[in-house]
């Protein structure tokens, strides 16, 4: 079975065998009691696979961060609150999502756009190379990837007219954001997911060299919390239900948790509120050295100006 990591980073194939983001999920922001520092980045800032960007200098990171700060905070006290922060986050992963789709979008040729939809066979012929498969000699994992677009397609296709508008587009490539494909997500797993393949879907002995062989602390707590809270059933494995549960748990806002995360880090004073100086007292939090998609955007351009 794949890693369901795998499943979640590799959307729909499109041209150039281009990938997209997964949504934030309360699964990637810790691993055990092990915060990841990668998850604020890419929530404060916004992913972008599509491209590889320079890494910002620490003088650099706290010079436009300082400039970003009153974009977010749009009441103009003077300090950034939860919900501001929450508002930017919201923000930057809907523009992540828009970008992309927008970006994707407009590779299919527009005689094959007709009235604003593109269909299914049309769609095939850009990515595939084939509008039915006529001919053509398909690996089996290329003939996987094929039957999972279109069982994607067909749940993304809300007016079932075998046809996508750029709204259900939007849907077909980021199933995470639309409450109607939940289900495919979850069953885009490919089945049950055992102890081991949950732990070794984020962890690989490979990454801790100096640990000789053992096991982090952290992977333990993740052990006990698959045995604990995972797996509901104790049957020993991850159904459909509990996966859902895990990766896209209803009624979880993430945004919100992660505002809660950001402010609590970097309140120094604990006055509930951030100012200016303790965020950028905190840039490696919200900034750090990932450049991702705002990160670039913060290198060629005047925040002022997004």
């Amino acid at each position: 079975m794949r890693s369901l990591l795998v499943v979640l980073l590799c959307g729909v194939a499109v041209a150039l065998a281009e990938q997209h983001g997964d949504p934030l999920s309360d699964k990637d922001h810790y691993q055990g009691d092990k915060h990841d520092a990668k998850f604020d980045h890419d929530a404060f800032l916004g992913k972008d696979q599509a491209a590889e960007f320079d890494e910002l200098t620490p003088e650099k990171s706290k010079e436009k961060l300082g400039k970003l700060v009153p974009k977010m905070d749009s009441n103009g006290d003077g300090f950034i609150e939860e919900n501001e922060l929450k508002d930017h986050i919201n923000f930057m992963q809907k523009r992540y999502v828009n970008n992309d789709v927008e970006r994707t979008w407009k590779n299919y040729k527009a005689e094959k756009i007709v009235d604003g939809k593109i269909g299914w066979k049309d769609y095939r012929e850009m990515v595939y190379g084939s509008p039915d498969g006529a001919g053509q000699e398909l690996s089996p994992d290329y003939a996987k990837m094929i039957a999972r677009d279109e069982k994607r397609w067909a749940a993304a296709d809300y007016d079932s007219d075998g046809k996508m508008d750029r709204t259900e587009y939007g849907c077909f490539m980021h199933p995470e954001d639309c409450d109607h494909m939940r289900d495919i997500v979850v069953a885009e797993t490919d089945g049950f997911v055992d102890l081991e393949e949950y732990i070794g879907d984020m962890y690989r002995p490979n990454d801790y060299p100096e640990l000789n062989g053992k096991e982090p602390d952290w992977v333990q707590s993740e052990r006990e919390m698959f045995k604990e809270h995972r797996d509901k059933n104790t049957d020993g494995k991850l159904d459909k239900d509990e996966m859902r549960d895990w990766i896209m748990p209803v009624g979880f806002d993430h945004a919100d948790a992660e505002a809660k995360h950001l402010v609590a880090s970097a309140d120094d004073d604990k006055d509930g509120k951030l100012s200016a100086e303790e965020i950028i007292a905190h840039y490696d939090t919200f900034v750090g050295s990932q450049a991702t998609d705002y990160g670039e955007q913060l290198q060629k351009h005047d925040p002022a100006e997004l």
